[in-house]
């Protein structure tokens, strides 16, 4: 009987800490689910796994891979503040500031060519999953011109995370791309 007993509560134990911690509610009016904790010694790998996501589905649509650029990164990672000290996902600064302006006052040497953006509890691939079942964003990721990539985010002591990825295209290939070289 005891047994029982020490096997029952082991069991309500496991499955106790398999529900989510937070108990708050998203939203989106779903439970929160354990917070996935962000530090900025975690952006680089954060930024590699997307970079790498995002050409693994560009090469699925025949479309040519993206690199990291750091000017676009910065553009990015103003905005996702941006977005937090606003409290809301859209793509205008407090300033008034568009993405456009923002690429421009980073000094990148391009056109920037979309920008994604998201407020979420979830992780950076799932957001990609969430951008790839819409066909606006989709089509920033799958872009056949962009050959650069920014990405960011900033996350909140809540655990809501605020996700920017911008891309962009070298002037030369844009001038290739209109048919001026």
């Amino acid at each position: 009987m005891i047994r029982v007993s020490v096997v029952t509560i082991a069991v309500g134990l496991a499955l106790a800490a398999c529900s989510p911690q937070s108990g708050a509610i998203g939203p989106d009016g779903r439970p929160i689910p354990k917070v996935y904790k962000l530090s900025e010694r975690d952006t680089p790998a954060v930024q590699y796994r997307m970079l790498d996501s995002v050409n693994a589905l560009r090469r699925a649509a025949a479309a040519p891979e993206l690199q990291l650029n750091a000017r676009l990164n910065a553009a990015a990672a103003t905005h996702a503040r941006d977005m937090a000290v606003q409290n809301r996902p859209w793509h205008f600064g407090s300033d008034g500031s568009s993405p456009l302006d923002r690429v421009r006052r980073t000094g990148y040497p391009g056109t920037m060519m979309g920008e994604n953006i998201s407020e979420t509890y979830e992780t950076e691939l799932e957001t990609l999953a969430a951008w790839m079942e819409e066909k606006p964003t989709r089509d920033v990721i799958l872009d056949p011109t962009a050959r650069d990539l920014g990405f960011a985010f900033f996350q909140e002591p809540s655990g809501k995370i605020w996700w920017t990825l911008v891309t962009g295209a070298p002037h030369v290939l844009m001038a290739q791309v209109q048919g001026n070289i």
